[in-house]
């Protein structure tokens, strides 16, 4: 094979990658807004992105949650009084800066999110049923490295 047949070849592959991602991205555009809307009717996804984001980070202070998210600190700023509204997230003090608070998930809202979640995690775990176990972890291991910038053999899996 030539090299322009292996660049060509190299650029297929890629090109069929993004139209899985894009569908795959679709599907989980859908599971958020379900989602959200189990977690809270009414719930807009973006109001989920900004909670799931502060359970994930267990406790986050407002400035660190909107760059994480590249997001603008005012509308992050809505949306966190929002969701300590409904009860699933709080400030506390930031011990190591009196100016600024953490954001962490309060009891309700992580029973709330893990209620949300359950039918589609019941649905990837069927989903993934035949899947050989080491497949599972490969694929976890290549979409790791893929989001980190690197090749998998310097990626580990966590």
């Amino acid at each position: 094979m030539t090299d322009d047949e292996t660049r060509e070849a190299r650029t297929e592959a890629v090109r069929a990658l993004e139209a899985e991602f894009g569908e795959l991205i679709n599907r989980f555009r859908r599971v958020i807004s379900e989602n959200a809307s189990r977690v809270s009717p009414g719930m807009l996804p973006g109001a989920y992105k900004v909670f799931t984001t502060i359970v994930r980070r267990e406790s986050i202070t407002l400035s660190a949650l909107a760059d994480s998210l590249m997001a603008d600190k005012g509308q992050i700023s809505r949306t966190v009084r929002e969701l300590e509204q409904l009860g699933l997230i709080q400030r506390t003090p930031d011990p190591d800066d009196g100016r600024s608070s953490l954001l962490s998930p309060t009891a309700e809202g992580l029973t709330r999110l893990a209620e949300a979640r359950a039918p589609q995690e019941r649905s990837l775990v069927a989903a993934l049923e035949e899947w050989d176990l080491d497949d599972i972890r490969n694929l976890s291991r290549l979409l790791h490295a893929l989001t980190a910038g690197v090749t998998p053999d310097e990626s580990s899996t966590s």
